[in-house]
């Protein structure tokens, strides 16, 4: 390895650093999805038992202690949960395109990386090309076969390295991509999922009718039918 870095040219430590960059950028998604990791059903799930029980302060308890941008959301949605349903689904959806930044963090700079490591590597070979013909021209009367294949060996060197940078970055990258969008994905279902449990459990209140309520229609009803009933016998 260090007679491949030695052999390529200073290019080759501009291939070394964009590596280091795109392993940190590795690491660091990494880490973060794994950190974030919930189940939104589960949540989703606990979360509407306080909603249906009233207990919001339980249910906004419960969200904030829950990890990850699916727990934020809700919180969000939570803490308006005496607004009407289009006020709660457009808070829910800004909750949701606040996350995104944080869920495509890094993102570009390893898709950067991928997209730029082989253009530095045909740089370096171009380079090393370039220099290896220059120098046969110098000495036209003393190259070979030998030398050239040399010089060659070592321009290509930079084009290989480049493309072991690029390679990999763009597989990661891709690989997060997929774990963003589908972490959306999670993020905006949880969103509607919580407006709905929230909107529900007020709607399913305000049609319950209170035992008071039941008992006080009762007597006066009981109250009616006996002042129906002296008024009939008095016209007797």
């Amino acid at each position: 390895m260090w007679d491949l870095i030695t052999q390529g040219g200073p290019l080759v430590w501009v291939l070394l650093a964009l590596s280091f960059v795109a392993t940190v950028v590795v690491l660091e998604r990494i880490l973060y999805f794994q950190r974030n990791r919930v189940h939104v059903g589960n949540l989703v799930l606990g979360l509407a038992n306080h909603v249906r029980k009233k207990a919001y302060s339980e249910a906004l308890h419960e969200a904030g202690r829950a990890p990850g941008p699916v727990a934020r959301v809700a919180h969000a949605t939570l803490m308006r949960h005496h607004l009407p349903r289009a006020d709660l689904r457009d808070i829910a959806r800004e909750a949701g395109q606040l996350e995104v930044p944080r869920i495509e963090n890094n993102l570009r700079a390893l898709y950067t990386v991928a997209l730029i490591a082989p253009l530095v590597g045909m740089m370096g070979t171009v380079m090393g090309l370039i220099e290896t013909f220059g120098g046969m021209q110098e000495r036209a009367g003393f190259s070979s076969a030998k030398m050239i294949n040399d010089g060659v060996h070592e321009c290509l060197i930079t084009t290989a390295v480049g493309l072991m940078v690029a390679v990999p970055a763009y597989l990661f990258y891709m690989y997060f991509l997929g774990r963003a969008k589908r972490m959306v994905h999670r993020i905006e279902r949880a969103g509607i999922e919580m407006v709905n449990v929230i909107c529900d459990a007020r709607e399913a209140t305000s049609d319950i009718v209170s035992f008071g309520e039941e008992v006080a229609q009762a007597r006066r009803e009981n109250t009616q039918s006996i002042k129906d009933k002296a008024s009939a016998s008095q016209d007797k």
